[in-house]
This record gives structure tokens, C-alpha cells and sequence, in this order.
């Protein structure tokens, strides 16, 4: 079946501190995001890939890849939201398959991780990573707080895998406050979402301190 990745990589990065996009900072001698593209190809060589990122790097960003990928690889413009950026992203998907929308600094992720989506929204229509909470949890209400346990807590990382027949008529919905992820938009369009097994090595670098490890994992 059709497979392509929606890479989303559309924010400013403005928690990392730095004038250049977080995506593109270097890990290893190269940008973010190119790793994070040549962990689906690792995973799939006949993959497609769509990439969102903000209109002003576009150019720059092709420049990062070899011609052989690039062949593989759409260039999309972000949208003023991760929903509006998903969105552009989703809706340049003109076959019927198994999309993966994943965050661009999420460069960690394993091919295992990627085939294990497929493999279940191929069965079960999507596929949700997530992995327990390991530290101690606390629900604010009001001035007063309780203790949750942890072990029903679960973190949710991407990539957030779907069939395409849920995922496109679901982000033809208008934006609500309550879409925090592709999850959130699928279930507002009236189906369950089923969640996997995540990897706890599969970080998002957003804060200076992922980035160290980030570079230790590697």
C-alpha cells in the first residue's frame, strides 16, 4: 500500500533559544530534519515523503538531500498552527494509503517503531505511539492538587499513523482548541484511535538540554 510521511517542521523554535529554527540546527554534522527524513527511508525506500517547513527555508532545505531523494520528497509551506501546517501537509496526499505524520525534530525514531504503525493501521485504520509516564504525576485543581497514577498516564509521540480514508475527510473539519494532535482531529471526526507501544529514545528536541541528548543517544 501507498506510504508517505508527513513530516511536519513548520515552528520558529522559540523554546530552544536560538535565531535558526530548531529543525535546522545541526546534530552530527547535519540539520535535524535531514535525519529525521532518512529514518523513513530507512524504514521504507519507496516511501513518500512530504515535508513541511516555513516558507522561508524551502530552498535551503533541498539543498540538504541527495537527487535520488528528492525524487521522493514534496516541499511544503507550514501554516500559522501545527493543525494548518498538518493540514497543507495532508492535503498534497492525492493516493489512497497509510500516512505517517511525524514531528520533524523526532529524529530518533526507529525504523522498528515506523513499521510497527504501518502494520497496525493497516489492520486497525491508525496507529498511536505511546509510551507510560516513568515520573511521579500530580492533577492541579484549583489550589489543591492530587496524585494520578502514573501508570495510567501515557505520553503520546508521533509518528501518528492512519489510514488516509480517516485521516483526510477528519482535517476537512474547521480548527478547534481541543486538536493538540492528528489523534485529537480523528476522534473529533468520530473514530477511535488505537494506540502502540512508543520508544522512550523517541525524544522531541525542543529545549537546548535535548539537544546534548539527543547527541548522546546518537
Amino acid at each position: 500500500m501507498k506510504k508517505t510521511a508527513v513530516i511536519v517542521a513548520g515552528g520558529s523554535g522559540v523554546r530552544m533559544g536560538t535565531d535558526v529554527p530548531k529543525q535546522f540546527l545541526h546534530l552530527k554534522g547535519r540539520p535535524i530534519i535531514w535525519h529525521t527524513v532518512q529514518q523513513f527511508f530507512y524504514a521504507y525506500y519507496d516511501i513518500q515523503i512530504v515535508l513541511v517547513l516555513p516558507a522561508s527555508y524551502l530552498e535551503e532545505a533541498a539543498t540538504y538531500f541527495e537527487p535520488a531523494q528528492l525524487a521522493h520528497i514534496q516541499f511544503i509551506a507550514g501554516g500559522a498552527t501545527r493543525f494548518d501546517s498538518v493540514k497543507n501537509g495532508v492535503q498534497a496526499v492525492k493516493e489512497p494509503g497509510v500516512i505517517f505524520v511525524h514531528d520533524g525534530v523526532r529524529c530518533l525514531v526507529s525504523s522498528d517503531l515506523i513499521k510497527k504503525c504501518y502494520e497496525q493501521a493497516l489492520v486497525h485504520g491508525s496507529a498511536i505511539p505511546a509510551v507510560t509516564a516513568t515520573d511521579s504525576i500530580r492533577l492541579i485543581s484549583g489550589d489543591t492538587h492530587q496524585v494520578v497514577d502514573r501508570n495510567l498516564v501515557k505520553i503520546i509521540q508521533t509518528p501518528q499513523t492512519f489510514l488516509s480514508t480517516l485521516l483526510l475527510p477528519a482535517f476537512e473539519q474547521p480548527y478547534q482548541a481541543s486538536f493538540t494532535d492528528e489523534a485529537t482531529v480523528v476522534e473529533a471526526a468520530g473514530h477511535a484511535v488505537r494506540l502502540i507501544e512508543g520508544e522512550y529514545s523517541n525524544l522531541k528536541i525542543t529545549r537546548p538540554q535535548d539537544l546534548i541528548v539527543a547527541e548522546s543517544l546518537f
